[in-house]
This record gives C-alpha cells, structure tokens and sequence, in this order.
C-alpha cells in the first residue's frame, strides 16, 4: 500500500493539535482539505483514526498505534527532500527578539555554522509558523511555552540583564540595585505587557505594579522615552550597545541577577545539514564564553530549565 504524504502529514498535524482548525492552520490549508485527506487517509487503511463527537476530537485505538509510525514516516520524508538539496542551499535563520538585538549573538557564531540566509520574523508566533510551513529551517530568540507541536529547541544562552533608567532616577547613582529596589518605579515596555513574556515575568516576580507602553520604534527611540522620564526605567540585556542617548544610564541588577534565556529552534525532522552545524557551533561559543552558567542561588529565570540550563 502506497501512502499519499500529505494525508499521513495531515493525520500527524491533526493527531497532535486534537483540533481540526489548529492543524489546518499549520498546514495552511483550509479546513474543509483537511477534513477531505483524513477521510481518504481512512478509507484507504480501512478504518476511522479519529474519533468525532461533543467532547472534542480523540484518536482511535488504530489512529493511536498509527501514529508513531507516521510520525517517522513524515520525518523520512522531510529528510529525503532536505538530502535532495545537499551542502548547496543555505541554511533559513530567523530571529525576533529586535529590540534585544539577537543579531549580536548569532554573528558570533555565524562564521562556524556554514552559510546563512536570514528572515524576517518579527515575534515567536510568525517565526514558529514559518518554521512548521518549511519557509525557514532555524530561529534564534527566546523560547517560551505554549509551543506548536512539531518544533525543538535548545538552550544555546544566559544573558545577564541590566536595568536602563534616566540619569534623574533617584536610583541612577546606584552601582548595582536588587529588582526589589524597582517597585517604586515605573517599567516601560516596547508593546503591550501581555505580549512580551519576560517582562511580564518580571513585573509579576518582583512585584512591580506600575508599567508604562511604548510604541516599538526602534531601541534609540525607546530609551529616549526612558530617559525622559525621571522615575522609569527598562531591561536590556547587558551586551546589548547602548545608543546614543543623552541621560541615560545602565545597572547590573544583582540578588537575584535575571538572565534572558536565548535559544535554537527548528521543526523536527529537517534535516538541513546546516543545522548540526549551527548547532555545534552555539554549543562550542557557548563553552567558550561561559554563556551557560546558572546558580539558582544568585539567579533568577522565568522558566528555570529541568535538568540544568543545557535541558532545554
């Protein structure tokens, strides 16, 4: 029996979401085509793999044993596809993150990983969709749950994070501040609160009540918006080069010191031979620079990996 790959690709989508408009919308296509490959997917096996009703949808004992298989069958294929290409075709590297400037990462080690292409994604949900539609083959940012089904990561670095407040902050003169220092100021984000995971992670943890929204305009505008105002201040990570903005200044933050998690993300089953490359060589900088190090005990991550920081 001969299987027809986009059916089997459309069982695994919808097997994985449970939801017949979330997988359609991976596979972007509508969800009447979805609807029409499952069913020839079972008439051609001879059974119903999933199983329709008012609680929602639920594989069946037989989309069950089948999906394992058909998962490795639509790895194969995406493999088989990729080998067509060989050495010859860059690697599609995507970032977001914009405003924490992940280009500066990247470029150290970009001259160990092959040739790069790069996209132009401008936040996690745009990067990842492109990621599952085959359009880019890697993306660099910080990785943060609920992910797609169908995507892995790895922890590539820990970036310490500074605060960036006005020289007219009471607190500017200050050599190093604890987050807690913080609650009586103002955070003013680069977009709204709700779309922007580590700082909403931070406002919640050190319990800062008052935030303030910008328009992201470019980091030279947005800190001059900081700078103009005595009592607020941002986070950047501390690699990150300043513009030139008059009145501004930066501060470790210590006790606990957050870290900005960067991260490799790729769609399971690519298999660009670019991406082992880029890989080793995030791994490799890693050593070198010291980029993963943690201790609970000074630090603070949103999501601390399970395993160490070289789990994820």
């Amino acid at each position: 029996m001969d299987l027809d790959m986009a059916r089997v690709r459309a069982f695994v989508h919808t097997a994985e979401e449970l939801h017949f408009g979330r997988a359609a919308g991976r596979l972007a296509i509508s969800q009447q085509a979805l609807s029409k490959r499952i069913a020839r997917l079972e008439s051609q096996l001879g059974t119903e793999l999933f199983r329709r009703g008012g609680n929602g949808v639920h594989l069946t004992d037989a989309g069950q044993r089948f999906l394992a298989p058909a998962r490795q069958a639509v790895d194969a294929a995406d493999i088989a596809v990729a080998a067509v290409f060989g050495d010859d075709r860059p690697l599609r590297v995507d970032v977001w993150g914009h405003l924490y400037a992940p280009m500066r990462t990247l470029a150290q080690v970009a001259a160990h990983a092959g040739e790069l292409v790069l996209g132009h994604g401008r936040e996690l949900p745009s990067v990842t969709t492109a990621l599952l539609h085959g359009d880019i083959d890697a993306a660099f940012g910080r990785v943060h749950p609920p992910l797609p089904s169908g995507l892995a990561h790895r922890l590539v670095r820990l970036e310490p994070v500074d605060a960036v407040l006005s020289t007219d902050h009471p607190l500017a003169a200050a050599s190093a501040l604890r987050p807690e220092q913080l609650r009586g100021s103002v955070l003013r984000t680069p977009g709204a609160l709700d779309r922007l995971d580590f700082l909403h992670r931070f406002v919640d943890r050190f319990g800062i009540a008052n935030t303030a929204t910008s328009v992201n305009l470019g980091l030279a505008h947005f800190l001059a918006e900081v700078a103009a105002e005595p009592r607020h201040f941002s986070l950047l990570p501390a690699d990150v080069s300043l513009p030139d903005v008059p009145g501004l200044r930066s501060v470790p933050l210590v006790e606990p010191t957050p870290l900005y998690a960067w991260s490799l993300l790729w769609r399971s089953g690519n298999g660009h031979p670019g991406l082992n490359g880029l890989a080793a060589a995030c791994a490799e900088q890693a050593g070198r620079s010291r980029w993963l190090e943690y201790d609970p005990a000074r630090d603070w991550l949103p999501e601390p990996p399970a395993g160490g920081p070289g789990a994820e």
